[in-house]
């Protein structure tokens, strides 16, 4: 168990009542991105100084397929009411079906899940007993650096890339390159020295993102971005030589759901990118955040298209843990169809965290 897990393991649980909600929302990847929030109510702790109060926790639920959200729309309500500590609610939930009339339509779903109900209960939890997640695990909010993700559309410009510039001179990106990606195009996009991770998305078989390792697109970027962190790369026979001396550079994502998956990796990692609801527990996400410390591993926040409080989560774990990481945690407007006026831009002022998970 980790000193974090530790922190919050024996915190007093009263749920009461479980609501859920849904949302929508266009995004500037070209898809209708849907969510679900999961609401956990219940009464403050007798020890937290508000006595007769109700307190309502929350986590969102960022399974990608909707067909999943439209299942869980239909199912009955859950039971979680009881009395716990967060370590034992979360015991609880291995033997919970969160999906009880449907198997997922991938089973990174379950994670998913698994992480939107358990972050619901850390942050009732919380709010409970009158405490804030950077008071128990004593570690002071920092401003939070952030990176803009994006696509660059099919075929690809860098029009988008250019409106964002305009907009916000200084932002900084994290982009999904595509065989597509030719010369001009990769000139284009290197000349506004503003990238600072390319996602291969090489490991991400059987989705509508996966990209077939291409060795002649891998060396070019690697040559194009000499300092940029190259995400999940699929190494094969032909691409792995490119990387010989290039180790440092890399980063992973797509397999990473705690240390077990972290030692599995085919070298010893110098980046990885933590996102949360991938590791569908807390004990799970906080023992891999202080492996990765304790080695020296470099972090940063990875965002899913959240459309609700799973944003200010993302945005707190990285402003308490790796503050100072390309972080993919760009307020939400950045991955609207259209560049909105007004959006914050990096770093995040530090949050206040007053109570539970949130932000302000």
């Amino acid at each position: 168990m980790s000193d974090l897990f530790d922190a919050v393991a024996d915190l007093p649980l009263s749920i009461e009542s479980a609501e859920r909600t849904r949302r929508e929302r266009d995004t500037s990847s070209g898809f209708v991105r849907t969510t679900t929030t999961f609401h956990l109510s219940g009464p403050a702790s007798a020890d937290a100084g508000t006595s007769g109060s109700v307190h309502t926790g929350r986590g969102e639920d960022v399974t990608y397929d909707t067909e999943d959200h439209d299942a869980l729309a239909d199912a009955p309500a859950f039971d979680f009411a009881g009395e716990y500590t967060f370590a034992e609610f979360s015991s609880r939930l291995d033997e919970i079906d969160l999906f009880p009339t449907k198997a997922p339509e991938r089973e990174t779903a379950r994670h998913y899940r698994r992480w939107a109900v358990e972050s619901a209960a850390l942050d009732l939890a919380l709010r409970q007993n009158g405490l804030s997640l950077s008071a128990v695990v004593d570690r002071d909010a920092e401003p939070v650096r952030f990176v803009a993700s994006m696509r660059l559309g099919d075929p690809p410009t860098t029009d988008r890339l250019d409106a964002v510039l305009d907009a916000y001179p200084g932002t900084e990106f994290k982009l999904d390159p595509t065989p597509d990606w030719d010369a001009d195009v990769v000139d284009a996009v290197a000349a506004t020295e503003a990238v600072r991770i390319l996602d291969l998305k090489g490991l991400y078989e059987g989705t509508e993102v996966d990209a077939d390792p291409d060795p002649d697109l891998y060396e070019r970027l690697l040559s194009a971005f000499p300092d940029a962190v190259i995400e999940d790369p699929g190494l094969t026979d032909e691409t792995r030589p490119l990387f010989d001396g290039e180790e440092d550079r890399v980063s992973w994502d797509y397999p990473i759901t705690g240390v077990e998956s972290v030692e599995e990796l085919p070298f010893e990692p110098e980046w990885l990118n933590i996102k949360p609801s991938r590791f569908g527990t807390a004990e799970s996400l906080f023992e891999t955040i202080e492996w990765a410390e304790a080695r020296g591993v470099s972090l940063y926040g990875g965002g899913q298209f959240e459309l609700g409080v799973g944003r200010d989560h993302v945005q707190l774990l990285a402003s308490l843990c790796y503050p100072d990481g390309p972080n993919d945690v760009a307020p939400g407007g950045y991955n609207d169809p259209e560049v909105a006026p007004g959006l914050p831009t990096s770093p995040l002022a530090a949050p206040e965290n007053t109570t539970g998970l949130s932000w302000e």
